[in-house]
């Protein structure tokens, strides 16, 4: 909803606990009023009407205040706008008009407010989808070229308060996502990447309480939708406010160049107030990517086979026929044929670039494994890693110049590859051709599309603004993807980057499932999942179960029985070598198998409560959908034969009867509780799922 003041310079918009407030002063100051639980439009006005702090010496009386702070003025924070032509820098804008959009609504009404600084209109956008509320900016520049040195999507102001409390999601590669909490101090915290993409190492989500617990106290989070480098800068000011401002690059370098008749307009930053805590807000983020940014999200997943663990770059047509038919008899939906298919791919150290199937592996092409596989009963997908290319490839035998470079320089090589820069609009049509070709010579469903390695040596030589090769490499992988997916509508894509290494809100609105991680051990995998699942649902966090003992990063032993319910957290997977299975796993799994599915509609598309975290001993999370709870936990420690610790779950009627059943059994242990339900859980299990049901 939103409301506006007669004069129309106070604006509220609300959503069903929330409200965001700003104001607009007699000296077209735009000043923030208020972001926390529902107000009024009287409630705003009557905060609109309290002056400014009184002027004193060396300081400001718009920091902390401004919506919106521009370079130049009487201003000391961070500017969220700072632009810079042949005669000067900084901006001077006066208002303009407000405009509103749509009818609001599910999809929430739009309020646009313009300013202009000469030839350069600002226009910043607001719209509430539930409590979420998304900011962007559009710079339109109508006069002389001018330079972009930043241009963020907005700023965040908190209310006053002691004792902040910051949390991010850090990690490095095979260990993503973790969290970690800080007190906030006086200054700057910085964070972001400078890699070209959305990086490892942190995730463009910040979130800020100063009391809450799992389920109670105040939560404001923060999340910028951009796959490319970025910046996220949380300053407490030193009367004790706190802003947050984020948007596109690391560095005030130098973003675009805008000539007469170009606009610019900045990713989404989202941020949402949540007074039911860290859980509380997590479902809320869940249900607004579930309804507003995740395609499709209304259809559930599919259990998938991937063959990379299984085989590497060592395949071949026979060979993935062989595991098919064991990955359709445990009851997997979808084949996928991982790295090595394709050119003269038999190692990491040639063929990226050359996406036709090799012919000594495939010679007739993919078409006859893709029937065989649909005539087994499932779908049909395939690995491919657009943006790269191998030295030892022909395409770069015939295009050298089309990689990113600097004139004169060595050409970095990582995992023996280098990044096209596929902001060149010939690059841009050889991978249209290529990838639409591709998907059109066989019944292809499923893209794996990976990411391996980061931006090192980002030159364009010949190019009057070589900077722009950040921004626009974004834009054209946005732009091949939605066109590849209007152009086989049937297709479905998921992000990969070396698993973690490209999650954030502005891939996911392009793709149906993310690579979490490229750790499947299942006990490394709960602390990758706790964290991801801050932000992100489990309807797009793809999970692995894979050989024991994990062979691909720690040797350590698990049972099937661990893997199958760490990897049910999310959308489950097999990534194991099936034709080294016993029967007796291969039952077993199928067992698995067939349970997930009947739980995947709770799982993928139910409100998530994290009972426990994973810091050893007992963690388990709940999923509840309507009348169907789904409760996954995992004993990873007993010390002195302690006994199991119960559950308490969340979100159930306390008045009510349940139903329930633990991986079939009927359970035993369930005590119905004026506060909820409270689970025993047995000692004998290292892993269970439990499944109730309202009756």
């Amino acid at each position: 909803m939103l409301e506006i003041s007669d004069r129309g310079r106070t604006w509220v918009l609300s959503g069903p606990t929330s409200s965001y407030a700003l104001h607009l002063t007699e000296a077209d100051e735009l000043l923030h009023l208020h972001w926390g639980p529902r107000i009024a439009l009287a409630d705003a006005e009557e905060l609109a009407a309290r002056p400014l702090p009184e002027y004193r010496g060396f300081e400001s009386q718009l920091d902390g205040h401004e919506e919106y702070p521009v370079e130049g003025g009487p201003r000391f924070v961070r500017p969220a706008l700072s632009v810079r032509t042949d005669e000067r820098r900084g901006t001077e804008w006066t208002f303009e008009t407000y405009e509103t959009y749509g009818a609001g609504g599910a999809e929430g009404e739009e309020l646009r407010l313009r300013f202009r600084d000469g030839g350069l209109g600002v226009t910043l956008h607001y719209r509430m989808r539930g409590d979420v509320v998304e900011r962007w900016v559009t710079l339109d520049n109508q006069g002389p070229d001018l330079e972009l040195l930043r241009a963020d999507s907005a700023t965040w102001t908190l209310p006053d308060r002691e004792d902040w409390r910051l949390s991010q999601l850090h990690g490095r590669w095979a260990a993503e996502s973790r969290l970690t909490q800080s007190s906030l101090t006086y200054g700057e915290k910085v964070i972001g990447s400078r890699r070209g993409h959305t990086g490892h190492p942190l995730l463009p989500w910040v979130a800020l309480d100063t009391d809450a617990t799992e389920e109670r106290g105040e939560v404001y989070g923060c999340a910028l939708a951009w796959s490319g480098s970025w910046r996220i800068a949380v300053a407490q000011l030193p009367d004790a406010r706190v802003q947050i401002t984020g948007g596109v690059g690391y560095d005030e370098s130098g973003l675009l160049r805008l000539a007469a008749g170009e606009s610019f307009v900045t990713p989404v930053f989202a941020g949402l107030w949540s007074d039911g805590g860290f859980g509380g807000a997590s479902r809320a983020w869940h249900a607004y990517q579930r309804a507003h940014v995740i395609p499709d999200a209304d259809r559930d997943r599919p259990v998938l086979f991937n063959s990379w663990e299984a085989t590497e770059f060592d395949i071949s047509e026979e060979q993935q026929g062989t595991l098919a038919r064991r990955a359709a008899a445990i009851g997997v939906e979808l084949f996928v044929v991982d790295d090595g298919w394709f050119g003269a791919r038999t190692s990491d150290r040639a063929g990226l670039g050359d996406w036709t199937p090799n012919p000594d592996r495939f010679p007739n092409g993919l078409k006859p494994l893709a029937d065989y596989v649909h005539a087994l009963g499932m779908q049909f997908g395939i690995w491919v890693e657009p943006e790269m290319v191998n030295p030892d490839s022909e395409l770069y035998r015939a295009h050298p110049d089309w990689v990113q470079h600097q004139e004169g320089r060595k050409r970095t090589e990582f995992r023996n590859q280098l990044v096209l820069n596929i902001a060149r609009e010939d690059v841009q049509e050889y991978l249209w051709n290529q990838l639409d070709g591709l998907l059109s010579s066989a019944p292809i469903d499923y893209v794996k599309w990976d990411f391996n390695r980061c931006f090192s040596d980002a030159g364009w030589p010949g190019e009057a603004y070589p900077q722009r090769l950040w921004v626009d490499h974004v834009h054209t992988f946005y732009a091949l993807l939605d066109r590849l997916r209007d152009a086989h509508p049937g297709v479905a894509f998921e992000s990969c980057s070396g698993g973690g290494g490209r999650i954030d809100l502005g891939v996911l609105s392009r793709t149906d499932q993310v690579w979490t991680s490229d750790n499947t051990d299942p006990l490394d995998r709960l602390a990758i999942q706790h964290g991801f699942s801050q932000i992100h649902p489990a309807r797009v966090m793809a999970a692995w179960v894979t050989d024991s003992p994990n062979n691909q990063l720690n040797g350590r032993v698990s049972s099937l029985r661990f893997r199958f319910v760490s990897a049910m957290a999310g959308v489950l997977g097999v990534g194991g070598d099936l034709t080294r299975w016993t029967e007796g796993e291969l039952t077993e799994a199928r067992e698995w198998v067939e349970l997930y599915k009947e739980i995947r509609p709770v799982v993928q598309r139910g409100d998530l409560y994290r009972l426990r975290p994973p810091r050893g001993g007992l963690s388990a999370v709940q999923y509840v959908r309507g009348d169907e709870t789904v409760v996954l936990a995992w004993l990873q420690s007993q010390s002195y034969g302690e006994a199991v610790p119960a559950l308490r779950l969340r979100g159930l009627d306390p008045t009510a009867s349940y139903e329930c059943r633990e991986t079939g059994e009927v359970h035993r242990g369930a005590v119905l509780l004026h506060h909820g339900l409270l689970i025993g859980l047995r000692g004998d299990l290292d892993a269970t799922v439990i499944r109730l049901r309202r009756i």
